[in-house]
């Protein structure tokens, strides 16, 4: 029954998002012009439904000589190709506004897990062990709020799962609204993190999971 609700309030919000922030969306797309050349969106196949691809829309934080489908974490010096506005971009998380879009035409949900590059196999691997590949996307999600990139692929997948089995709209909100609180305090982004980290790292992370677990 919330599914169905859910996609009600993504037609909604995401529509009043586009209307509301296109002044936003305008001076960023002139600052993106200025600072360098090529497209202003950047397109990128990804993981949706069921794992079904679809194209994701970010604004452009790289080069245009950048390798194609290649997470950032796999290309050598990944700081060469960011551009000056997509370090601002990135760190704001403002790259990621495009992407209202995609909730609009029903690719995407406000809130879910977020898509998966479509030969990111491992994590998409480890998703389906959680149902985690079966449900909308995300903008933002139960992962992102409790770590980010500075998650194993382990533990994002967990977490994930935690999210397709408490989906409600309390859920939901909690995500949103603590989302807008990691964005402003720029909480666990690691530029080109990889999502493996040593085990002294994995182990604190599985801490902090069986931790919200409680919650």
């Amino acid at each position: 029954m919330y599914l169905s609700i859910k996609r009600l309030l993504d037609i909604i919000l995401s529509l009043i998002g586009l209307i509301i922030l296109s002044p936003i969306f305008l001076i960023l797309v002139i600052a993106i012009k200025v600072d360098s050349k090529g497209p202003v969106l950047f397109k990128q196949k990804r993981v949706g439904t069921n794992k079904t691809h679809f194209n994701i829309l970010k604004f452009r934080t790289m080069r245009i000589d950048t390798p194609k489908d290649t997470p950032t974490h796999l290309l050598k010096n990944p700081d060469q190709y960011i551009t000056k506005m997509g370090k601002f971009l990135r760190k704001t998380s403002l790259d990621e506004l495009p992407q209202i879009w995609n909730i609009f035409v029903g690719q995407m949900s406000i809130i879910g897990p977020r898509p998966a590059l479509w030969n990111q196999y491992d994590l998409i691997s480890e998703r389906d062990k959680y149902g985690a590949n079966d449900v909308r996307p995300g903008l933002t999600g139960w992962a992102q709020i409790n770590g980010r990139d500075e998650l194993s692929i382990t533990v994002k997948a967990r977490l994930d799962g935690e999210y397709v089995n408490k989906i409600s709209f309390w859920m939901d909100v909690k995500c949103f609204f603590m989302t807008i609180v990691s964005v402003l305090r720029s909480e666990g982004v690691v530029e080109g993190g990889t999502g493996n980290v040593s085990n002294s790292k994995i182990s604190s992370e599985f801490a902090r999971y069986k931790e919200t677990m409680r919650k």
